[in-house]
Formats: structure tokens, sequence, C-alpha cells
């Protein structure tokens, strides 16, 4: 009575343990989107072998057929066939079967040979985004990026058929149970899939043009810290992470990589004299002689000669290195390094992958003059990229220090609700909103006036500053090799978006940053103007135009002007009636297509609207 009735439940699990085998079903891995749905990261069903040893009744001719099927010797697949193991899966050449190779074995319709639901990792956009999103081993765990970061909410929960056998493995003629495996939760990320091409094309043309020895790029919202876009040369396709090496795969530049900044730091430098008002931008001045002797070291300026007599704000514009080590010594070496501290460098920034730098800053006892010269205009200190875009992000949102993430929500697979929301950190305030204001334009007149022009766009107020930093290798500096570099902020009044851009060593090519970064830089900024709708405005520093720059004017601004001058003067000059032609040309094709009319129909409204905006314009 005991047996059967008190303890039935006890012995009844025990006896079904004995009995029941379970063939794995693999859960399907979490999906990886853009911030706009689209998919970055995916599945492909696939098939693997599972073998059921003791149901297998000619191990011989089943070693042979599969080894025949799967490329393998027969010792190989004897190994399989003969273990003594309740379930065998043969791995690894037995994973991931193409169709046509899984319908070779289900055609052979052999006792205790199986075939399972496995799902392999797909990269829709191969080596995009590469090393932010990471890979998948052989087993779909995450090896690195947001694979390996957030591998505990994309793996699942594996399933299986649960079959019944007796004690030498042959199957019973009891029910198999199905155990519905759990799949994981889709991450949607910060990520932009339009800023992030543009970010990947531009990469490709700076390989192409410069042949760099790397090459990167990071776009953030500077009002949450979301990444909008991060890439880097070399990258690599996660669907064939095989074929890579571990530095290629593992080396994630944005947030690894640690070099002297360059000009880029003097953003912070100025930050950090305005708000501790050591210097006014506007009325205070330097006179730039072309080098400054500090102790043993002259520092030189890039301008032969100097600037001569300069406000601060155009020591700004012009990058000028001694009137960046007269706002250090004005500063003091306890002030900056705080403000280094402040802004982060030294310490990682936190953001949410895997194998993040620290940089290098000195230690204050080991601070003398020409150390705290050179720290003032970024020569000697080392920082990531991903503290430079964060540090300056502070610079110019009003002050606040966030920590960079990539993560943006966490989804449930199937109804795409959002279970978990990551939204901004702020870290600590860095400067007050009076200085962040003052850099958000003295960074716009450094694109408008000073070396950023060629990243200048007109009608969007655009700004930045150009970097140029000597390389070092043990202790010292290489000759003609530099990293270039560029920041953008968009717009510069209500920034946006923040652009950092960074090319070691380029190649074949003046080492200008009018040359090298900020053609880049602009193109970049132009696509993300489009992807975030950002809308022209009036009210911006209008760029200080040299012989050498290009102006572009609006199609409908050509038409309309040059029709206002024919009807005021009555004629044209042959050159100016093609131009109006051509114009007129063009504008009635975009319309055309725009407003899905016909060409005649296009021709009369713009006449009509010249006329009427004539009338406007005379009155």
């Amino acid at each position: 009575f005991y047996v059967q009735v008190v303890d039935y439940k006890k012995l009844s699990n025990l006896a079904s343990d004995l009995w029941s085998r379970n063939l794995p079903i693999e859960a399907s891995r979490g999906r990886i989107l853009d911030r706009n749905g689209v998919v970055l990261a995916d599945n492909i069903t696939t098939t693997s072998l599972v073998l059921i040893p003791n149901q297998i009744k000619n191990k011989k001719e089943v070693t042979t057929k599969l080894a025949e099927i799967l490329g393998v010797s027969f010792d190989e697949m004897k190994e399989h066939v003969y273990k003594e193991t309740s379930i065998e899966r043969v791995h690894p050449e037995g994973r991931r079967l193409s169709y046509e190779v899984a319908d070779k074995i289900e055609a052979l319709n052999f006792d205790g040979v199986y075939l399972v639901k496995e799902s392999k990792r797909y990269y829709p956009y191969e080596e995009m985004l590469s090393h932010v999103l990471g890979y998948v081993g052989i087993d779909n765990q995450g090896l690195s990026g947001i694979e390996l970061q957030y591998d505990d909410y994309l793996m699942g929960e594996n399933g299986a058929i649960k079959y019944f056998s007796d004690a030498k493995g042959n199957k019973l003629e009891l029910t198999d149970l199905y155990i519905e495996p759990q799949d994981g939760m889709d991450l949607q990320l910060s990520i932009d899939i339009n800023i992030q091409k543009s970010v990947e094309r531009e990469l490709d043309n700076v390989v192409d043009m410069f042949n760099p020895d790397m090459a990167l790029a990071v776009v953030m919202d500077p009002k949450t810290g979301e990444i909008l876009a991060m890439s880097s040369r070399p990258n690599f396709d996660p669907n064939n992470y095989q074929n890579y090496t571990q530095e290629e795969l593992s080396r994630n530049l944005p947030i690894w990589a640690s070099y002297e900044p360059g000009s880029t730091q003097k953003i912070v430098t100025t930050a950090a004299a305005v708000e501790e008002g050591v210097v006014d931008l506007f009325k205070d001045e330097f006179t730039d002689t072309g080098s400054v002797q500090v102790d043993t070291a002259r520092i030189k300026c890039w301008k032969a000669g100097g600037h001569g007599h300069q406000t601060f704000l155009q020591v700004l514009q012009n990058s000028c290195n001694p009137g960046f080590v007269k706002m250090g010594q004005l500063l003091g070496k306890e002030r900056l390094f705080h403000y280094l501290d402040l802004f982060g460098f030294g310490n990682k920034t936190g953001i949410d992958l895997n194998g993040e730098g620290e940089g290098i800053i000195f230690p204050l006892e080991n601070v003398g003059n020409i150390e705290l010269a050179t720290t003032a205009f970024g020569q000697g200190i080392s920082v990531t990229p991903i503290q430079q875009i964060t540090a300056i992000s502070a610079v110019i949102n009003g002050g606040n220090l966030l920590k960079p993430f990539v993560l943006k929500n966490i989804l449930e697979p199937e109804t795409g609700n959002v279970m978990e929301h990551n939204s901004k950190t702020k870290v600590r305030k860095v400067i007050s909103e009076e200085t962040s204001e003052i850099m958000r334009y003295a960074l716009e007149t450094v694109v408008a006036l000073g070396g950023g022009k060629s990243a200048y766009i007109d009608g969007y107020r655009i700004g930045g500053k150009t970097g140029t930093a000597q390389k070092a290798v043990n202790g010292a500096y290489l000759a003609n090799n530099y990293i270039m570099s560029f920041v953008g902020i968009v717009p510069s009044n209500d920034p946006e978006a923040v652009l950092y851009i960074a090319i070691d060593n380029p190649k074949d090519t003046a080492l200008l940053s009018s040359y090298t970064t900020t053609p880049i830089a602009r193109r970049i900024l132009l696509d993300i103007i489009d992807a975030l709708d950002i809308e022209k405005q009036e009210g911006g520093v209008e760029k200080d135009y040299e012989w050498t720059d290009k102006v572009y004017y609006e199609v409908a601004d050509v038409v309309r002007n040059l029709a206002f001058k024919q009807k005021e003067k009555g004629s044209l000059s042959t050159g100016e009636k093609k131009m109006l032609l051509n114009a007129k040309q063009i504008l009635v094709s975009e319309l055309v297509l725009a407003e899905h009319s016909s060409k005649e129909e296009i021709e009369k409204l713009i006449d009509n609207k010249i006329d009427m905006s004539f009338k406007e314009y005379r009155v």
C-alpha cells in the first residue's frame, strides 16, 4: 500500500527519468533591431544531426553513409555512432546543415538517426556595425559586442521532444512530449541605420582614398548619451568571423583605441578656462609670435610667424598652440587636471560594450610646466574616442556628463512590447549652462570663420573643431605620421548630434583637415540632417568665404533671381539666359516627379509663381 499509494509520485518520477530521453530543440536567439525597427541580427532555421546509438541497428552501414554525406572519414563518424551514450550530438560536422545535406540524411530513414531544428545567426548587413553587434559561436553563444553584453536576454530557453525508451535504448510505444522552446528577447538599439550607413560609406571612402592604418567614427545624441552610429576600419563580417584574426574581431576602436587627442582636446581646455573665468573669449587678447618657451621646450604654432594679435575666441578658431599654453597656465595644473577628471578622462565611460579602454592621464604629482602646457593643447595625454565624444557632448549639452549607451529597449518578441527601457544617465554636472552656451557659439565660429570651414553647410548651424595629433612610439614622435580628427555638432545652437571622426596616418594626401577629415565629416553631417529631419534656420554665423571655396545656390533661387532681373531690365546676357533655361529645366524635372504632374502644368505653375512673387517684390 505504501509503495502503491503514498510514494507513488516519487517512484513514478524516478521511473520516468530512467525511461525518458530528450531530443533538444534549440530556442531562437532574440533579434537585434535599430531604433526604427530595422533588423540588424536575425536567425536562419537550420537542422543538426543527433544520434541515439542504442537504436541504430546496422552501425557500420550508418557510419559509412553518414561519413559519405558529411564529407568526413569513417573513423571520425564511427566515434559518434559507436559511442556509449544515450544521445550523441554530432559536432561540429553535423551542426547547421544545409537543406541539401539534411534531405540526404532524411532519405536514409535509419533508426536512431534524427534531425533536430537549430537556428543559425544571420547578419543581413554583413560588415555594417560589426564590432558593436559582435558575433556568436557554434552554440549560438555571444562572443563579443552586444551579442556578449546582453547574452542572457538573447539566449532564450531550449525546448525538447521527450520520448521514452527501455534500458537498451529501444523506443517505447508511449506518446512523445513536446516541450516548447522559449525564444530570446529582442533588443532595440539606439543606432539609426541611416546614419550608420552614412558612416560606413564614408569610412570605406577613407580607406580607398587614404589607405590609413585605421579609421573610425562615432555619432552621439548629446542630450541623452545614445549612440546613433559607430564603426571603424578594419572591420569584419560576423557571418564569417572564422576568417578573421582575434585582433580584428576584438578591437572595437571607438571604445578601445587610445591616443593623443590633439586639437579636439582644446574644446575641453577652453570650456574649463571659460567656466573658471580665467579668460573672456571675446574681450581678452593674446599675441602669438609663432612660438613660446616653456622651461627647456620651445612650443611652436602651426603657422610660421604666428597669428599675431587675437582674441581668445580667435585662438580657438585658429587652433593656436601658444594661446592654449597661456590658457593652461592661467588655469594651473590643479584646475586643468580637475576638469579632465570631471569630464571623465582616465576612466571608462561605462558604455554597454565590452573591451572599453581608459586612456592615460598624467598623475598630478608628475605634472610640470611642460606637461601642463602640452596637455592644454591635447598632447602628452591619451584618450579614447568614446571619452572624447562624451566629454564634448557635455561641453555643448548644458554641461552634463552623460553615460553613453547602445541598448535602448528590451522587447518581448511576440508582441514587441517594451519590457525594459534604457534612458539617459547623468554622471555629474561639469560646467554651467552659461559656459555651455558660449562654447556652442564658439565652436560654430570655428567652422564658419576658423579651421573647420570645409565642414560648413549653408543654412544649418554647424559647430566643430579639427585635430591633428602626432603619433608617439617608444617615447618618440614619428615624422609625418598623424591622427587627423574632427568633431562636428549639428545644429550648434541646439545640438541633436555630435560626430567624431579620426583617420590614423592618411597617406598620399596633404596632412590638412580640409583635405581629410572635414570633407568626410560634412557628408556625414548632411546625412545626419536628413535622418533627424533637422530644419534649416537663419541667424547662424556667416562663413568667411575664401577664393577656393565653392558657393552653392538653390535651383529655385537661381530661377527666381534671373527671372526678376529679366522682368526689371527687359533682357539677360547670353550666359544668364542659358543659366536660367538650365535651372528652369532642372526645377521642372524635380517638380514633375514630386507633384506627379505634367511638364506643361509645372511650367505654367512656375511662371504664375514668378509673376505673383515679382508683383509682391515690386510692392
